[in-house]
């Protein structure tokens, strides 16, 4: 059998667990674990959580250090192209023929556990020992995860990580984790454990008040944004941004990194402050600058304001709820000049699309909107209905199809616009889903 129908194999295993289905408990992960001989607990960790930013931060986590010469395993979702994305090793995802090996080790072991009990292991329960397997296999220095969804009794929580991250917490999956930020925030301080050290984003006042108290409760150290670390200047330059950052160990001036936006910045200085955190940096000891800014340049998030083409310049951003709408809205304003820009949207079925339009129409001309590949997807005449009440109908589109929804924004991005089309743009957004999807036909 040849690797790609093996892969493909596997791929099909995976997806037949179902691939949106959840179930929060650990006591299966935990078994499956057991009987793999606790792969977790071979190498330290860095445990992230928080509602936006996850993915950004530890990419950046994970290229400052390699930098600093430790080898790397990484486990973030959802993946945009192959589920080989999630699991990677010193900075690239896994190759197919690992993850057959590592699927063919781990799966015997998986149906045992299936049988214990009603419900099989779900796909991210599988894929989440996946990853800790192939860390442990590699062998790592060390793994930086990203939390599936909330925290407590999120599959990944079973690392009891030594730094835990907590991103920027907004409103995002209430059907799962409470409709207010102090109840979502409750969840997400379950990944702090006994003795962690905890590096916190800026919080509203209503998740701040979980996490000290999950830290007073457990004795985890807090490092707080705008207390003992935080971006004290940024500048836009060509690619990106030039950021001065304050350390938990001292200044760290002249940092380049190649993404936009205030939001990464803020990013930025997370990672910075969990990689001292984890290296042992501190008030009286702060790590080599050069080294800092060769990881901080070699970072990269795709499908966050990622520019895929050029005239007409078509980014991709990943944007689904209206806390990480802002911030993209906001980057678009502070650093893209477009005379005219065009957007094209799909979104998820259990989004706020109304909030998701509503912050974008300032900032775009017009909208094409579509439906992406979930079958989770918005139906198309439903996200229509809430753009025409944003946007007025004379500037709304409608395509069934992504592929149209594109070609029909840079027909309208490129007209009237006299000669030169440097200023002129489309933006896809509304999803991870609508991402991937814009990034498999574009970048062909």
């Amino acid at each position: 059998m040849s690797d790609r129908t093996e892969f493909a194999e596997v791929g099909a295993a995976l997806n037949a667990r179902g691939f949106t289905r959840m179930r929060f408990e650990l006591e299966k992960i935990e078994s499956l674990l057991d009987l793999l001989g606790s792969p977790q607990r071979a190498y330290p960790s860095i445990h992230l959580t928080g509602t936006n930013g996850k993915t950004s931060t530890a990419r950046m986590i994970d290229a400052l250090l390699r930098a600093f010469g430790l080898h790397t395993g990484r486990y973030t979702s959802p993946h945009l192209e192959t589920v080989r994305e999630r699991i990677s090793l010193d900075g690239e995802p896994v190759s197919e023929d690992r993850f057959v090996a590592t699927y063919r080790e781990v799966a015997p072991l998986a149906e045992l556990v299936d049988q214990r009990f009603d419900e099989p292991l779900t796909y991210f329960d599988l894929t989440t020992a996946l990853a800790f397997a192939t860390f442990a296999d590699a062998p790592v220095d060390v793994a930086v995860v990203e939390v599936g969804l909330g925290g407590a009794e999120d599959a990944t929580n079973v690392i009891q990580a030594g730094v835990a991250v907590i991103t920027p917490i907004g409103l995002d999956h209430t059907e799962w984790l409470g409709d207010t930020i102090e109840d979502i925030a409750l969840h997400k301080a379950g990944i702090i454990h006994p003795g962690a050290t905890v590096i916190a984003a800026a919080q509203e006042e209503e998740a701040a008040r979980p996490i000290l108290e999950r830290c007073a409760e457990v004795g985890a150290t807090v490092a707080r944004e705008g207390a003992e670390f935080g971006v004290l200047r940024r500048a836009v330059a060509v690619g990106g941004q030039v950021l001065t950052i304050q350390g938990l160990g001292g200044v760290y001036e002249e940092i380049f990194i190649p993404l936009h936006g205030a939001h990464q910045a803020q990013n930025a200085a997370v990672a910075l402050a969990a990689v001292e955190a984890f290296l042992g940096a501190g008030a009286r000891r702060q790590l080599d600058i050069e080294t800092v800014r060769e990881g901080f340049a070699a970072a990269s998030s795709p499908g966050r304001l990622e520019k895929v083409r050029t005239a007409p310049t078509i980014l991709l951003d990943g944007a689904h709820n209206p806390h990480g709408m802002a911030a993209t809205v906001t980057a678009l304003q502070e650093e893209f000049a477009f005379s005219k820009l065009v957007g094209v949207l799909a979104v998820l079925g259990d989004k706020d699309a109304a909030s998701l339009l509503e912050l974008l129409e300032p900032v775009l001309d017009s909208i094409v909107v579509t439906a992406n590949s979930s079958p989770r997807a918005m139906p198309v005449d439903e996200l229509a209905a809430l753009a025409r009440e944003v946007f007025g109908p004379d500037r709304v589109q409608v395509a069934e199809e992504m592929p149209d929804a594109i070609e029909s924004a840079v027909a309208e991005a490129e007209s009237d616009v006299p000669g030169e089309l440097a200023g002129v743009g489309v933006l896809i957004t509304g999803s991870v889903v609508t991402v991937a999807d814009a990034r498999r036909l574009l970048k062909r």
